[in-house]
C-alpha cells in the first residue's frame, strides 16, 4: 500500500522547494548578465559605426600628406600639422561659405518656424470642412521627394512674377536665381525644405496643450490671434527649439537646393561638393592628380571644418533639445 506521508515527503519537501528556487534565481541572473554582455556588444559596435567617420576625419584632418603613404600611421599621426585646414579654408572659400550657409539657415528656420506653427496651431485646434485632406496633404509633402518639382520651382524663380502683379504693372518678371530668396519665400509660405515636418511637430504640440488654457483667454476676452499670441506662443518653446534645430541642420546639409539656385554663390556643401576641382591650384596638386592621397587629407579637414558648427551647437542646445523632442511629442 502507499504510504500517504510518503507521498507528502515527496510533493512538499521544502528542501526541494529551496533548491528549485536557488535554481530559477541563479538562471535569472545568467539570462540578465548574458544580456547585458550581449548588449554592451551590440552598443560598442554600433557607437563604433557612428562615430567611426569622425575618429576617421580627426585622424586624417591633423595628418601630413607624407604620412600618407606610411603604412605604420593607422590612426594616430606621428605629427600633427595644422597646413590642411589652412588649404581647406582657402580652397572652399571657408568664411564666404559660411557666411552665406548662416545666412540661410538661421533666416530660413524663423521664417518656416513663423509660418508652420501658425499653420499647426490651426490644425490643432480649429475645426473647418476639409482639414483632415488638407492634413494629409500636408504629410504628403513629407513623402514626396523635392526633385519632383524641381523644374516648375526653377522656372517659377526663374521668372518670378508676384500673382501675375508685376506684368498687371508692366514691371516685367523677376529672377530670383543667385538670391537668398528663393529659399525665403517657400519658407514663408509653409513649403520650405522639410516645411511637412515642422507643421506636424507643432500640430502635435498644441494638440497636447489642454483645452483650459483657451477656454480662460476666451473668458477673458481673447480672440482667436490674440489667445495664439499671448497663451499658445509663451508655451510653445520646447517645439520651436526643435524645429530650430532640425531646420538648421537639413538647411546646413541641403546640397540639391543651393545647387539649383546659386550660380555665383556656395554654401558648405555645394564647396565640399566641388573640393576636388576648386582644390587645382593647391600645390603640387596638378602634379599629381591622379593620386588620391594627395588630396585625402585636406578633404578630411574640409569636412572637419563643415561639421564642427553644427557638433559646437549641438553641445551647447543638448539638454534643451533632448528635453524638446519629449516634450513635442515625437516619440513615443
Amino acid at each position: 500500500m502507499v504510504n500517504i506521508k510518503n507521498i507528502k515527503a515527496i510533493f512538499f519537501n521544502k528542501d526541494i522547494d529551496k533548491d528549485s528556487n536557488f535554481l530559477k534565481k541563479i538562471k535569472w541572473k545568467s539570462a540578465k548578465i548574458s544580456w547585458q554582455i550581449v548588449r554592451t556588444f551590440l552598443l560598442i559596435g554600433l557607437c563604433f559605426v557612428l562615430i567611426y567617420p569622425l575618429i576617421y576625419m580627426l585622424s586624417n584632418a591633423f595628418k601630413p600628406i607624407v604620412e600618407n603613404y606610411d603604412t605604420s600611421v593607422i590612426w594616430i599621426p606621428k605629427s600633427f600639422t595644422f597646413n590642411n585646414f589652412i588649404d581647406a579654408i582657402v580652397v572652399i572659400r571657408y568664411w564666404d561659405v559660411l557666411k552665406n550657409t548662416v545666412i540661410i539657415g538661421v533666416l530660413t528656420a524663423i521664417f518656416q518656424i513663423m509660418s508652420c506653427m501658425i499653420v499647426g496651431y490651426g490644425f490643432a485646434r480649429f475645426k473647418f470642412y476639409g482639414r483632415g485632406i488638407l492634413f494629409v496633404i500636408v504629410l504628403l509633402t513629407i513623402i514626396v521627394p523635392p526633385q519632383t518639382i524641381a523644374i516648375p520651382q526653377y522656372i517659377d524663380f526663374r521668372y518670378f512674377d508676384f500673382f501675375g502683379l508685376f506684368k498687371l504693372l508692366g514691371i516685367g518678371s523677376k529672377s530670383l536665381l543667385d538670391t537668398y530668396w528663393a529659399f525665403y519665400l517657400p519658407a514663408i509660405f509653409g513649403m520650405g525644405l522639410r516645411s511637412g515636418i515642422y507643421i506636424f511637430v507643432f500640430r502635435q504640440f498644441f494638440r497636447g496643450l489642454p483645452k483650459e488654457l483657451e477656454d480662460a483667454a476666451s473668458i477673458d476676452g481673447c480672440n482667436a490671434f490674440k489667445t495664439f499670441y499671448k497663451v499658445m506662443l509663451p508655451n510653445a518653446g520646447a517645439a520651436v527649439l526643435t524645429v530650430f534645430l532640425f531646420s538648421i541642420v537639413w538647411q546646413w546639409s541641403d546640397y540639391y537646393g543651393p545647387q539649383m539656385f546659386f550660380a555665383n554663390k556656395s554654401t558648405i556643401s555645394t564647396a565640399l561638393a566641388n573640393f576636388t576641382v576648386s582644390a587645382a591650384t593647391l600645390p603640387g596638386v596638378t602634379e599629381s592628380s591622379g593620386d588620391p592621397m594627395v588630396l585625402s587629407t585636406r578633404i578630411q579637414a574640409a569636412c572637419l571644418l563643415s561639421v564642427f558648427p553644427m557638433l559646437l551647437l549641438y553641445l551647447i542646445l543638448q539638454r534643451y533639445f533632448v528635453e524638446s523632442i519629449e516634450r513635442t511629442g515625437i516619440v513615443g
